[in-house]
Formats: structure tokens, C-alpha cells, sequence
């Protein structure tokens, strides 16, 4: 089977009622797990994100970010698998969950986007109603 990367988005913030103690412990786990999984092939490499940011729309330039706490991404990597059930049982070993944080795996679209085909931009006044 052909592997893919698929990129993981790390989203929310740590539990707040856990202990710092016990959060820079599952941060020392996680970077140990991260470790391993480039050696092994199966992460690449991706980094966290600072919290300062700009939005940029067709009406000007804004600061940010913007998305609610839990919503908010605070890092990126990729992991290298055969599907995405196999993506999600490898980022379902990231110490970090039990403290939180949640991860978002989506396969990497190869194609050129097209305004004629259904995409994650596509507004949905364009979609057929079949489907």
C-alpha cells in the first residue's frame, strides 16, 4: 500500500485543572513520542505556532487569532501512513491528549484546486443536492 502524509493540527489548550507538574510531564512524553516517530518515518517534522498572528480578507488585515480557546491551533506536524484510520491510531498515542489537547488529521489534497469540483472552499449554494 502507497503511504500518504497527512497533516495533524493541534488544537485547544491544556486541561486546567491538571497541574503544571503534570502537564511538563506529558510535554517531555510527547517530545520523546515525536522523537521516535521521525526516526521511525511515521512524523515529520512540523512546529508549534506562537499566539500572536494577522488575518488577511478581502476587506483589509486584522490582528489575530481569532478562534474560540478550543479551537485555537497552537502546532502542526505530518504523519506518514497508510490511511487515515492508520494516521489517526498514531496521533492516538500523543501523551498530550489526556491533558486536553485535541488533534485534527486531514489528508493532504494533491490535486490543483478547480472551481468546477466540490472542495472544502466550495460554498454551499454550488453543491448539487445529490449528494
Amino acid at each position: 500500500m502507497t503511504q500518504s502524509d497527512y497533516l495533524l493540527i493541534s488544537r485547544g489548550q491544556w486541561d486546567e485543572t491538571a497541574s503544571p507538574q503534570d502537564v511538563q510531564a506529558a510535554i517531555d512524553r510527547f517530545y520523546a513520542w515525536y522523537e521516535r516517530g521521525l526516526a521511525d518515518g511515521v512524523l515529520k517534522p512540523g512546529s508549534r505556532l506562537e499566539m500572536r498572528g494577522k488575518r488577511v480578507t478581502r476587506d483589509g488585515i486584522t490582528d489575530g487569532p481569532f478562534a474560540e480557546a478550543k479551537e485555537l491551533v497552537g502546532g502542526y506536524w505530518f504523519i506518514v501512513a497508510d490511511s487515515l484510520e492508520d494516521a489517526a491510531r498514531i496521533a492516538s498515542q500523543n501523551p498530550c491528549l489526556a491533558f486536553g489537547l485535541e488533534l485534527e488529521i486531514r489528508p493532504l489534497e494533491a490535486a490543483r484546486a478547480r472551481a468546477d469540483e466540490v472542495t472544502n472552499e466550495t460554498p454551499p449554494a454550488w453543491r448539487s443536492n445529490d449528494g
